[in-house]
């Protein structure tokens, strides 16, 4: 199907299509929530992404969305449409288990505020998405729900830490997902399955949520939620258009000042009068790209100068090296704390991950990295991101892959620990983002040999509708890619 195609069933809808014709009434929730339902019974079997699916209660949101729309009732901008929420993510009446069975039990009596966001504009909730055990690896695999595949390629990772939100996507079971990123889990997975994912800046959709408890040997204790959590990771939608990710996204911009790093909602303010201008960065000089990554690359400058917008090029950018590089020391030293509850109840994946992720990160930065090192690591992060937004403002943005290699083979990162650190190196673009809080967008942009490969778009601060503008014009001039399943 390309984009300009019409779907022939509900579930093939984009959310803005959808939307749009659930308020006119042309098509009701209960019909859309039941197309999407019977083809999450075609496909989930075989791409497991979907957990803790409880139909009777969506079509009962359906009924209900029905029942106001008939009522003459206000209708919000996602009234009716179908949207999953993530396993990690809390959910009122929902298990937030971490893809982990000791948390199975730990029922949400209340929404995180970026739920809370979807629940408002009437979105009706369809399933949980599955995602690597504490949704710390860049596949999407745990013992309590199982492996989730990738539906182009069934040996390739969907993704991490959010693949179940990218896999359900791609093959149509809902038209948005909800996601969260600190290190490529909005992004990549998205990119690996074909779809659209955007990591908002830090601040604007509120990371708030209940504290996690786990029971130890000392008794019952909050989890430690790390300052890189905090201050990196940030909540936001996968879909399946760049304009259902920009709706998804207004709705989910959350005052919600319980965040420590929330901000106010800010003001649109009206685009600049010329596209800005893309600087195109293909590598930071530390791993090769493959030959897939250059292709995509390619295409989506070739898309955007046809859309009018100046593109050139530059031999690697130094911060974006530097900040990949802190992300190895910042991450794992706000992890270390974790680890040991982590090894306890986490899966086997998971424990061999974390040590070969160690490893890699000690051969940076050594076996432990002093105070002054650590405390010298958020003194540049504070460093880089002034440079970084001085760069861009509002007239320019980044391009740069997604990473260095194809969608990885499945459990590579727990293959043997020089390939773990590969891995790693190959995912710079998704390591240096975080660590400076800035947007970025992932967009398909080409089809090469048989796997959907993307590019990322950086903006300034804040300047998400920049990111989206220069990815529709990706997005309008590549075919709609959608896997044969």
């Amino acid at each position: 199907m390309d984009n300009h195609s019409l779907p022939t069933r509900p579930w093939q809808l984009t959310a803005v299509e959808a939307a749009a014709a659930i308020r006119d009434g042309s098509l009701s929730s209960t019909e859309l929530v039941r197309s999407c339902l019977d083809r999450v019974e075609a496909v989930n079997p075989t791409v497991n992404a979907l957990a803790d699916l409880r139909p009777e209660e969506s079509l009962a949101a359906a009924r209900e969305a029905d029942r106001r729309r008939a009522a003459g009732e206000e209708l919000g901008p996602l009234h009716g449409v179908p949207v999953s929420t993530k396993i990690n993510t809390d959910q009122r009446g929902f298990a937030s288990s971490h893809g982990v069975a000791a948390l199975a039990g730990t029922e949400a009596a209340e929404d995180a505020s970026c739920v809370a966001a979807l629940r408002g504009a009437g979105a009706v909730f369809l399933g949980r998405s599955n995602a690597p055990a504490f949704s710390y690896r860049w596949f999407s695999t745990n013992d309590l729900h199982g492996r989730t595949l990738n539906p182009w390629a069934p040996d390739r990772t969907p993704g991490g830490s959010s693949g179940g939100a990218a896999a359900s996507l791609a093959t149509g079971m809902t038209p948005l997902a909800q996601g969260n990123d600190i290190g490529g889990s909005i992004r990549y997975p998205a990119a690996c399955c074909g779809v659209v994912g955007i990591r908002p800046t830090v601040g604007l959709v509120s990371n708030w949520a209940e504290p996690v408890y786990v029971d130890t040997p000392a008794g019952r204790q909050q989890l430690v939620m790390p300052l890189t959590v905090q201050s990196c990771a940030v909540e936001g939608p996968l879909a399946r258009t760049v304009a259902d990710a920009r709706l998804a996204l207004r709705v989910m911009t959350t005052p919600d000042l319980r965040d420590p790093v929330g901000v106010p909602a800010l003001p649109r303010r009206p685009a600049p009068d010329a596209p800005p201008a893309v600087t195109v960065v293909r590598s930071i000089g530390t791993v090769p790209n493959h030959p897939a990554v250059e292709r995509a690359i390619d295409e989506a400058v070739r898309k955007l100068a046809e859309a009018g917008y100046r593109v050139e090029e530059v031999d690697g950018l130094p911060l974006l090296a530097e900040a990949a590089r802190l992300w190895s020391l910042l991450i794992y030293e706000d992890f270390r704390p974790t680890v040991p509850t982590v090894e306890r109840i986490g899966d086997a994946g998971i424990r061999t991950s974390l040590t070969y992720s160690f490893a890699a990160a000690a051969a940076e930065w050594g076996e432990a990295p002093s105070l002054a090192t650590y405390v010298h690591g958020w003194s540049r992060r504070a460093a880089l991101i002034g440079e970084l937004q001085q760069l861009l403002g509002r007239e320019r943005l980044l391009l740069t892959p997604v990473s260095a290699e194809p969608p990885f083979e499945q459990d590579a990162d727990i293959a043997s620990p020089e390939r773990a650190a590969a891995l790693i190196a190959a995912q710079w673009p998704m390591a240096a983002v975080p660590i400076l809080g800035f947007p970025a967008a992932t967009v398909p942009s080409a089809l090469v040999d048989g796997l959907p490969m993307s590019v990322q778009l950086i903006g300034g601060r804040f300047e998400e509708d920049l990111v989206l503008d220069a990815a529709q014009a990706v997005e309008d001039r590549t075919p709609r890619l959608v896997p044969a399943l």
